[in-house]
């Protein structure tokens, strides 16, 4: 499960609908319809937020704007009810591991893409996350 915290637009095609279908899935998990990946590490983030069926509700309104903008037609009404208004913070340093892990599977899968991003300076991040100082999150696997 990958819970892109950068913005959904960075995203290839295939890239985006595999977020919105783990973010769909992760909208069943914090409401408790299922106990698959219940404990996966991103979401953590979401179940530590004040209003954490809003916050996801909320992350996948993004995922299905960027959609609607590619003309997909992802399901609006597989979205609950959002309305948080409470960001939730995200390090300057998971923002940038999240683009050179993206940039990474891009070369491969969709070199075009690859090409018009690798320009990218500073990667925006969603809109439900707000950027702070420091390293990659604590829940982030890496390669050792």
């Amino acid at each position: 499960m990958r819970l892109w915290s950068i913005h959904p637009k960075y995203l290839d095609s295939r890239g985006l609908v595999a977020l919105w279908s783990e973010a769909v899935l992760a909208q069943k998990i914090l409401r408790g319809g299922t106990k698959a990946f219940n404990n996966h590490p991103q979401l953590a983030r979401f179940k530590t937020h004040p209003h954490p069926r809003k916050a996801i509700a909320d992350y996948l309104t993004e995922v299905w704007r960027e959609s609607a903008r590619r003309h997909y037609n992802f399901q609006k009404t597989k979205i609950g009810k959002g309305g948080s208004t409470q960001k939730i913070p995200v390090k300057q340093g998971q923002l940038k591991h999240e683009f050179r892990l993206l940039l990474n599977r891009l070369r491969k899968r969709d070199p075009k893409r690859y090409i018009q991003l690798h320009s990218v300076r500073k990667a925006l991040p969603h809109p439900l996350f707000e950027v702070v100082e420091g390293d990659r999150e604590v829940w982030e696997r890496t390669k050792r």
